[in-house]
């Protein structure tokens, strides 16, 4: 079992006990896309989930509700906006540590001398080198924003 999801089903127990449903409904969401992840790989060569495939359906919820927030400021839903932020503030309980800015410009720079990266055209292959190396870590919207400033100023 994935360390990661170890640390989900305890505390998923735990907010039974307290009955936390905020929590706990997040947690069920989680372990649900977990499930239909596992679901996937089983037509694959692939059978076990691993640490990787619970940070992509992490990160994938998280922008899901990053997106929810910014559509709920159009409409003026506080109660609303309230609620997404508290299911990432749930959500970031699990995921690694994220990169600072400067963590970030700085892997910028070196995926960038790696791949040779000289235009914009470039930028998949810069991408493709964080991803490997960063992946979970990384803010790849900030990363991808500070890559197209680099390269085209390059």
């Amino acid at each position: 079992m994935s360390l990661i999801f170890k640390k989900i089903t305890e505390a998923l127990n735990e907010s039974i006990k307290s009955k936390d449903t905020v929590r706990l409904l997040t947690l069920r969401s989680i372990i649900s896309q977990k499930k239909d992840k596992e679901i996937e790989l089983r037509s694959g060569s692939k059978k076990e989930i691993q640490d990787e495939d619970i940070v992509n359906i992490l990160n994938k919820m998280m922008k899901q509700r990053k997106e929810s927030i910014s559509m709920y400021e159009q409409g003026g839903r506080q109660d609303l906006i309230d609620k997404e932020k508290s299911e990432i503030a749930i959500i970031e309980e699990f995921l690694p540590q994220q990169m600072s800015e400067d963590e970030i410009k700085a892997a910028c720079v070196a995926a960038i001398k790696d791949s040779e990266a000289a235009s914009l055209k470039d930028m998949g292959k810069v991408m493709k080198i964080l991803k490997e190396k960063y992946l979970g870590k990384m803010d790849f919207a900030k990363a991808g924003q500070l890559l197209k400033e680099t390269l085209q100023n390059g």
